[in-house]
């Protein structure tokens, strides 16, 4: 079976939108050592994608694959239906993690510049760029030089470039790395805004947070490999909801309800607290042995779980400690 074969099947069983990446047993070495194992990714049109994942991961080497940056020693990819996707340049903007400008440029030209890389003709780029910086709150600073920008405008100004020749696909590779918290917030709209305009956005990330807040699916990646793909709330579910109990009581026949591995706390009131995966059975059978019981119940919450539990199921607890080696970036 070949790419568009297996992509048309995928679409047929999911009902899904149209892809804007289909991509197949990709692997990448460098070396003789494997930086991506097979990698198997499909991004619905007009999704936020996360690619989700501790330095060293891979996923930036996955990423430069799809844009055709480098070739994948194996496996198959089609980005917006097109098996080259560097002949498509036009149609894509790429922010890459290691950012850069040149210092004597103004703002509105290096907009323009990057642009023009794209394809955009540089009269056009100009305009735009303008325009850009006016929208987005620095029509002050579009004859700057970049060497007077703060850190942050000119990131913006780099941002922008990404989007000025109007990208139906845009790739960030860490787009949140050393922005504030005010700019993060920024371009989480931003994000929002491309995707609500049917641009599709991927992005890479280490920080769990912006993925659970942003992304319709998410491909967790550790070890070169994808141990899973798809959306949010599906990975979520991979765990059962936790229940969150106190109780005034800390022993009784009700015990015998709650599973044996739960993790119990005493405070200092007296009370007890457990935290457990709630039971196949239901709250039901729980609650009524609590309350035969005179358990004497305080509280009792039922939570979902978060992303961050379900990349510890997924991925194990070494990725997901890879994933908190950089504490500037978990802000």
């Amino acid at each position: 079976m070949d790419l568009g074969e297996w992509a048309a099947v995928g679409n047929a069983d999911s009902g899904a939108r149209p892809l804007a990446i289909e991509a197949r047993g990709l692997v990448k070495r460098f070396d003789g050592f494997t930086a991506v194992d097979g990698i198997d990714l499909t991004v619905p049109e007009g999704s936020i994608y996360g690619i989700l994942g501790p330095n060293g991961a891979g996923k930036t080497t996955t990423l430069r694959m799809l844009l055709g940056i480098i070739d994948p020693d194996e496996g198959v990819r089609r980005v917006l239906g097109h098996e080259r996707p560097h002949e498509i340049a036009g149609q894509i903007g790429y922010l890459p993690e290691e950012r850069g400008l040149y210092p004597a440029m103004k703002a509105y030209d290096a907009i323009a510049f990057l642009g023009s890389l794209r394809g955009l003709p540089l009269r056009e780029g100009r305009r735009r760029g303008r325009e850009l910086l006016e929208a987005h709150g620095l029509g002050y600073a579009a004859d700057r030089q970049i060497r007077q920008l703060s850190k942050g405008m000119a990131q913006q100004v780099q941002l922008l470039g990404t989007l000025v020749h109007h990208p139906r696909l845009v790739i960030f590779d860490e787009p949140f790395s050393g922005l504030d918290a005010l700019n993060q917030g920024k371009l989480e709209r931003m994000i929002r805004g491309l995707a609500d305009n049917g641009t599709t956005v991927i992005f890479s990330t280490h920080v769990i947070a912006h993925a659970e807040r942003m992304c319709d699916e998410v491909a967790i990646i550790a070890g070169g490999k994808v141990p899973f793909a798809g959306p949010v709330d599906v990975a979520r579910d991979r765990i059962p909801p936790q229940v969150m109990l106190e109780t005034r009581a800390g022993d009784g026949a009700w015990r015998a309800a709650i599973p044996a591995d739960a993790r119990v706390a005493r405070k200092a009131s007296g009370a007890t607290q457990w935290q457990f995966s709630l039971p196949p059975s239901g709250v039901e059978p729980l609650l009524r042995a609590l309350i035969e019981g005179d358990a004497g119940i305080l509280s009792l919450s039922i939570e979902r779980a978060g992303l961050h539990d379900a990349f510890v199921a997924i991925a194990g607890e070494a990725a997901a400690r890879a994933l908190e080696e950089n504490p500037e970036e978990q802000r």
